[in-house]
């Protein structure tokens, strides 16, 4: 849900900086002095001088990657903890539209604004490395936000009669919730950011961590009260991005003056980054929505494949702060053509793939019939293959995200969408074939990713190729 946004937010950061041992200083941070000089390269420094860079570049990372994964499990546990409360206060008719609502949230929120945060954070960012303002920066973020956020807005409410019929159960408050959720998310995701770009990672975290605590403290007053109505949770899940932006907006930072900034520029920019992430949070979450809509006359089924597919998803989930740590010092090696340290740092992060994933393979098949039901509250028992099918997807989605940061990394960013967009067009095809909805659902969840992954992996492999000693990473994601 959110595991793509910070991860990326974080090691925006470190593209900016033309040293792998370490990013400049922040000029607009507290305490902050005149702007650091890039120190030499590991190629021309001595070893104990690149030891020591290197252990301070990991303290600053652990430091950082430790703040925000805080506020992203307080955020995710309230996502799981809003489901389960949802699945037992609920009929399952009702809460397969209120799960519908949580996925249709993912695609749209993530999916779509963290292309506006990883600009922000890379315009801030590099404005600050440069000593100019930050001032026009964030105010073409508002309104490039803004506008995306109203042409969202527009589709939703041209596609409300078939979203409401097959999507959320003929309840007309969900789409208006699904509509409130969109103008949060289009204000978080600017402060994100600007936080990120500004490396406040406490602020940061606190946008997570309000997000979450919005969501889950009305759910479990509602579940005391015996409140089960889906327009109330739907509402109490659409509100938390708002919330969040309302509860952090204080701590967000204008800047100097500076040059002007090109606002059709940062919105080609923001479309680019939004189709990849769009995609990505696609493939991730829309198969529970269809096979909602596919299975109206048996919503029982349903809602036990979307309780079932929440569980599968807890390694993506629990990745996050992984990538936040390890692929900084990709984009590091990536800037001075190291290519050896490229394919030992993306060896390093696929091992941590496999010791997230796998496990979680294996708990999906053994253990998640059987969670669903009792944290969930799912009616049905769906069968263990099907579960362990669903966790085997999971471990090629986190591959896919390792491998989209290399290809980024070296400068192979047409590839990434590329690869998206082959693995979306199969995604679909499958999802939507004549056989059972939940059959066609687990196929496309599991080949469509694996495309994907193999279509980055031989991508990356020809780059490292070509990879040379000045090879630099490029200043703009959509360049």
């Amino acid at each position: 849900m959110t595991t793509t946004s910070t991860a990326r937010s974080l090691s925006g950061r470190a593209s900016r900086v033309s040293t792998p041992l370490g990013p400049r200083r922040n000029s607009d941070e507290p305490g902050a002095g005149a702007l650091e000089r890039p120190g030499p390269t590991c190629r021309h420094a001595s070893r104990t001088v690149c030891r020591v860079a290197r252990a301070a570049q990991i303290r600053r990372q652990l430091s950082g990657a430790a703040t925000v994964s805080g506020g992203l499990a307080l955020l995710g546990l309230a996502a799981y903890a809003f489901l389960a409360l949802a699945g037992h206060a609920l009929a399952p008719h009702d809460y397969a539209a209120v799960a519908s609502l949580y996925f249709l949230t993912a695609i749209v929120g993530p999916g779509l604004f963290v292309a506006v945060e990883q600009e922000a954070n890379r315009e801030v960012s590099s404005r600050i490395a440069a000593g100019s303002g930050t001032a026009p920066v964030m105010k073409a973020a508002w309104l490039v936000s803004a506008g995306l956020a109203v042409l969202v807005m527009l589709v939703l409410l041209v596609l409300s009669p078939v979203l409401v019929r097959e999507v959320f159960g003929g309840s007309w408050p969900l789409l208006v919730a699904a509509v409130v959720s969109v103008g949060g998310a289009a204000a978080v995701y600017v402060l994100r950011g600007a936080f990120a770009g500004q490396r406040r990672y406490g602020w940061y975290s606190a946008t997570l961590a309000a997000e979450g605590l919005a969501r889950l403290v009305p759910c479990v007053a509602l579940v005391l009260m015996g409140i089960a109505d889906p327009t109330t949770f739907g509402y109490v899940f659409a509100l938390g991005t708002a919330v969040a932006a309302a509860a952090t907006v204080a701590g967000g930072r204008v800047g100097a003056p500076g040059p002007a900034v090109s606002r059709s520029g940062m919105a080609r920019g923001v479309g680019l980054l939004a189709c990849a992430s769009g995609l990505t949070l696609l493939v991730a979450n829309l198969a529970p929505v269809v096979v909602t809509s596919r299975l109206t006359d048996d919503p029982r089924v349903a809602a036990s494949f979307a309780s079932l597919f929440i569980l599968a998803r807890t390694p993506l989930f629990l990745f996050a702060p992984v990538q936040a740590l390890l692929l900084p010092r990709l984009v590091g090696a990536a800037a001075i053509g190291d290519a050896g340290t490229v394919r030992r740092q993306v060896g390093t992060v696929l091992a941590a793939v496999a010791a997230v994933g796998l496990p979680g393979t294996v708990f999906a098949a053994l253990l998640g019939p059987w969670a669903a039901r009792v944290f969930f509250d799912a009616p049905t028992d769906l069968s263990m293959v099907l579960a362990g099918l669903l966790g085997l997807s999971t471990a090629a989605m986190m591959a896919a995200q390792v491998l989209q940061s290399a290809l980024v990394a070296l400068r192979v960013h047409r590839m990434t969408t590329v690869a998206w967009i082959i693995g979306t067009l199969i995604f679909v095809t499958l999802l939507f074939m004549p056989i059972d909805p939940v059959v066609a659902a687990v196929v496309a969840q599991l080949v469509a990713p694996f495309v994907v992954v193999s279509i980055m992996a031989v991508a990356m492999h020809r780059a490292l190729r070509t990879l040379t000693s000045d090879t630099e990473v490029p200043a703009s994601a959509s360049s």
